[in-house]
């Protein structure tokens, strides 16, 4: 958060996390899998960029559907499934001066270098296209995909091939295997001239390049794709096998030896202040380029120093996305509507007049919350000013007062779920209105049951959003334990419309397969407040197994409890995501669902962290100033190799890293008897490992 912002508080920002995530999901399966996006590319970096601001200043209420952990949208059906060697991830993004300076900085204090130090980056433009990576094998260009949900994508081959800037075979001096990554696209000139094509024959016109391209590419017929004048910038590589390929700068040199356009004008650019200079400079020019930008991508241009700084949740640290500003326009709020969130939360959604704002069409616009919209005194039919920045949701900023009907009346906001009709609260101290239907209200039914079938929960190939609304509402399903007694209604549902014996028997084949489940998918699963699939793998890991963590959860009801204290010593679970864990197993009906839930599954321990001895499966603190490598460095490379960093010292912990002036934790470690490594001690003990 920008320090003028106002903080939410905790229990207001786990509701606005919530309802962030599951409207981030709904966007990301339009614009990826349907390429029919319901809102601009801007509207939904701001979604974006306010749910990473949120998460920034609260980690510990990450909600289970964690929009941190995904990227793109699951492969649609109608091309061939590819798994990507290398994951095919997002770059973070960036919006103002001071977070350009911040990415630097962040990046001198991973590396541990002085701040003076030069620090080398490759900086290019932003294309606004449609990720593909091209695998070539001996020279010939052998497979294409999407990037799909980064780690599976589709299989686009056969459209790639007629995409003239794509080259079919590399040169001699190739390497026998190579993974070229970058964005398809289609310029403006292009684009007009196939709108203008499509207006003629009395067929829906595209939104922008960006979607004309995506739908051009993922046609079924590649003849299609050859009559859509497509383009290709290459900027990655995923496999490689030459070695001398070390840097951004001679990748690129490379890249274009091999055939390959790239996205001009680059820059090579040293520290902050150079970085921002060239974004200036590309914002000059946007308009003046032949293809659509929104914005420039910054990457550290050394290889070894990307591979030291690695990955975080769904993007690199390394590298970041610095977007252009956007604008603001006036409009009409023609209607205000409640939705209900899968937690339940309502949340009121203005309806605006369509509006182009900086170049895209807007329709609608948050409201967050019944306090939003009286503060701001909005009102259905008022004209209204719709902002688009990078650092904040898309919002109504202000009414045009002069411009209000005499008849205009304040919004009421519903007592009662507009999906059930169930009282809805707002309970003391919160602003977010509440549903107390629980799993009677469909709003929050389905979606519950939806992220327990998922793929990163129990991947239940078969059970997605349709059929399990379909289910429900026909009372086949009314809790996650159900699902695995579905085989009892194997003759009613062959009969039903649309299914039949083999997906009908495929289906429960799938549910089948999955009845043996890993703990950390489970606790996952069971859509916790803020326990997203990292959380979830911390505590399986913790906790080892379900009797164990159901055991330890019950007992840390007692705040003074052991159990509460050592639940609260696993590093990235503070007192707030304690306490949401707790509360879930103080609720009746949710030990009713983990005793359905044990009855019909087998519950597989959690392993051992994967990474050899002596690390694996030990607790470390660290304390005190590092010298060799900075704290989130050490921190990643101890959790790589399979330990658990944890942010207090107790009895349980194995190792305590003590670098210069450390301080309490070092004398509490020796009070309790815990072995004390020195900074040279620790990295030879991660040279053994």
């Amino acid at each position: 958060m920008k320090p003028q912002d106002t903080l939410p508080t905790p229990l207001e920002a786990t509701a606005e996390m919530v309802r962030l995530a599951d409207e981030i999901a709904h966007h990301d399966l339009l614009y990826h899998q349907k390429d029919a996006p319901e809102i601009s590319d801007g509207d939904y970096d701001a979604l974006r960029n306010r749910y990473r601001a949120l998460r920034a200043a609260y980690p510990e209420l990450v909600p289970p559907n964690d929009p941190e952990k995904t990227v793109g949208a699951t492969p649609a059906a109608g091309f061939g499934k590819v798994t990507h060697k290398l994951p095919m991830l997002s770059l973070g993004n960036a919006y103002v001066d001071d977070d350009t300076r911040d990415f630097v900085l962040r990046i001198k204090k991973f590396l541990n270098l002085d701040e003076k130090e030069p620090l080398l980056f490759l900086a290019e433009p932003k294309i606004d296209g449609l990720s593909c990576s091209l695998r070539y094998e001996n020279g010939k260009l052998a497979l294409a995909a999407t990037r799909g949900d980064g780690t599976v994508g589709e299989n686009i081959t056969a459209n790639v091939r007629t995409i003239k800037d794509i080259p079919q075979t590399l040169p001699p001096d190739s390497p026998p295997l190579v993974e070229v990554r970058g964005e398809v696209y289609m310029d403006r000139a292009a684009f007009f001239a196939l709108n203008a094509q499509r207006e003629k024959t009395g067929e829906q016109l595209f939104a922008n390049p960006r979607n004309a391209a995506a739908g051009s590419l993922r046609q079924l017929d590649p003849a299609i794709t050859a009559q859509r004048s497509l383009g290709f910038f290459a900027y990655a590589i995923g496999e490689n096998f030459d070695p001398s390929i070390d840097s951004q700068e001679n990748l690129r040199n490379r890249l274009k030896a091999w055939g390959f356009r790239l996205n001009e004008p680059s820059a090579k650019c040293n520290g902050a202040e150079e970085l921002l200079a060239y974004y200036r400079s590309i914002g000059e020019q946007r308009h003046a380029l032949p293809f659509d930008i929104d914005g420039v991508v910054y990457k550290i241009n050394r290889f070894d120093w990307q591979e030291r700084l690695g990955f975080v949740a769904r993007a690199p640290r390394w590298a970041i996305a610095h977007k252009f500003e956007a604008q603001k326009a006036e409009t009409r709020l023609n209607r205000i509507i409640v939705q209900v969130g899968r937690t339940g939360v309502l949340t009121p959604v203005a309806e605006l007049e369509p509006v182009n704002v900086g170049g895209v069409m807007v329709s609608r616009a948050t409201l967050h919350n019944a306090d939003e919209i009286i503060r701001k005194d909005i009102r259905e039919g008022d004209s209204i000013i719709v902002q688009r920045a990078g650092d904040v949701i898309p919002q109504i900023t202000g009414v045009v007062m002069k411009e209000r009907s005499p008849d205009a009346q304040p919004f009421v906001f519903p007592t009662h779920c507009p999906e059930c009709g169930s009282l809805a609260i707002r309970e003391e101290g919160m602003v977010a209105t509440r549903c107390t239907g629980g799993l009677i209200c469909p709003a929050q039914a389905v979606e519950r049951l939806i992220h327990f079938a998922s793929r990163q929960a129990f991947n239940i190939e078969g059970l997605g959003e349709a059929r399990v609304q379909e289910l429900w509402e026909n009372k086949f399903i009314r809790t996650p334990a159900d699902i695995f007694k579905l085989k009892e209604h194997r003759a009613e549902l062959v009969k039903r419309e649309g299914w039949k014996n083999k997906s009908v028997d495929n289906l429960l084949a799938a549910i089948e397969a999955h009845r043996t489940v890993p703990l950390n998918r489970l606790i996952f699963a069971l859509g916790i407040p803020q326990i997203g699939e990292a959380t979830a793998k911390l505590l399986a890991r913790h906790y080892r197994s379900f009797a164990a963590w159901r055991t330890q959860m019950k007992e840390a009801h007692d705040p003074d409890s052991a159990a509460r204290t050592e639940l609260m010593n696993i590093d990235q679970i503070g007192p707030l995501v304690a306490e949401d864990i707790v509360a879930f197993f103080a609720e009746p009906h949710n030990l009713l669902v983990l005793e359905a839930l044990t009855a019909v599954l087998t519950i597989e321990d959690a392993p051992p962290a994967e990474g050899p001895q002596p690390l694996t499966g030990k607790t470390i603190v660290f304390t005190g100033t590092l010298s060799a490598m900075g704290r989130p460095e050490a921190k990643a490379k101890a959790e790589s190799l399979g330990a658990t960093v944890a942010g207090s010292v107790s009895k349980k912990t194995d190792f305590v890293v003590c670098g210069a002036d450390a301080g309490s934790k070092e004398k509490k470690a020796k009070d309790l008897g815990v072995k004390i490594l020195t900074e040279s001690e620790w990295l030879a003990l991660v040279e053994r490992s």
